[in-house]
């Protein structure tokens, strides 16, 4: 059987090839390529080029490549972008996910692994938050997601289907072996735009607000290396073959680091000092959110190996030396 990767040309998704890939699964691989890299995917990953929306391409994939699993990551992240322009994230967050999971429901397709995020809940606060605490999403981008966990919890009701969808927190860092990295332009994640502005790819950095209700009066975030993420959907995929129910669970680390400490943590890494400068906040931007991921720890048997903040920026800033190399070389 095979897996079908939507979103799999882009950070976290060929993050996910590649885990599957080492499994020994077989990998399909469906995206339009609009923020993504075709050789980000490995050679033994089939893709296809293509939107999760075209419902007609959608089934032919799953049909002709022998799919019996869904992992979707095909969207968009940017919550200030969200914010600007909400009907385009409820288009192709939402209404397409909507197309998307019709068409994995029409090819008797019954596990489904959905890429959600911590965004659902807003303020989280300085505790760790678990997953029954009320969703009160602050940014279209955070509705976008919850509007489409809300579709597959309806659609497991009805339908002989099964989902998990997992609660990102903020994921950074880059594949240990060096095959893939977050390597999209502009992209706006903490980590990346602080090596990038490290090794000079950048003039400077800012930081979107300091008058929070923190320790340091900047953002809190709980960061989760990618690899310790896709390892919870393999695990993930695995219960639901098994007969597994359908849940939602939180991936993150259950400790915050500031804006600031992320700063300091690039610093440390990269041996000098950064242009990081202060200026107003964001809109859509929650003060603090921390993840408590004992339900994935147990109902996956899920066991992050890469929680240390330093490993990660070490990951992130090799892959973006390599990403410069690679710029460099053509």
């Amino acid at each position: 059987m095979t897996v079908l990767v939507t979103g799999g040309a882009g950070y976290i998704g060929s993050h996910m090839v590649w885990e599957l890939l080492d499994a020994g699964e077989s990998v399909v691989v469906l995206d339009r390529l609009s923020t993504g890299f075709d050789w980000a995917i490995p050679s033994e990953a089939k893709l296809v080029v293509g939107d999760i929306g075209d419902q007609s391409l959608v089934r032919e994939t799953i049909e002709r490549n022998y799919v019996d699993a869904v992992i979707h990551f095909a969207g968009s992240v940017v919550v200030p972008d969200s914010v600007r322009d909400p009907l385009a994230y409820y288009e192709n967050n939402t209404s397409k996910t909507r197309s998307l999971i019709e068409s994995v429901v029409k090819s008797d397709v019954k596990n489904f692994i959905f890429s959600s995020t911590a965004a659902v809940y807003g303020d989280g606060g300085m505790t760790p938050v678990t997953e029954d605490v009320p969703t009160q999403p602050q940014s279209p981008y955070g509705v976008s997601k919850l509007m489409s966990e809300w579709m597959l919890r309806d659609t497991a009701a009805a339908h002989d289907f099964h989902y998990t969808a997992l609660r990102y927190f903020n994921v950074a860092g880059a594949d240990p072996k060096g095959r893939t990295g977050q390597s999209t332009k502009g992209a706006t994640h903490l980590i990346k735009v602080a090596c990038e502005t490290a090794l000079g790819k950048r003039r400077y950095m800012e930081i979107f607000g300091h008058d929070f209700p923190t320790p340091d009066g900047t953002c809190v975030r709980d960061y989760i290396h990618v690899s310790d993420l896709v390892a919870a959907h393999r695990l993930a995929l695995e219960r639901l073959r098994e007969g597994g129910s359908s849940m939602v669970a939180n991936c993150g680390y259950g400790r915050g680091y500031s804006v600031k400490e992320v700063i300091e943590s690039v610093e440390r890494v990269h041996g000098s000092p950064i242009d990081a400068r202060l200026t107003g906040r964001r809109p859509g931007d929650a003060a603090s959110i921390v993840a408590d991921s004992g339900k994935a720890r147990a109902n996956l048997g899920w066991e992050p190996k890469l929680d240390d903040l330093d490993k990660i920026v070490e990951s992130a800033l090799r892959w973006e030396k390599s990403l410069q190399h690679r710029n460099t070389s053509r």
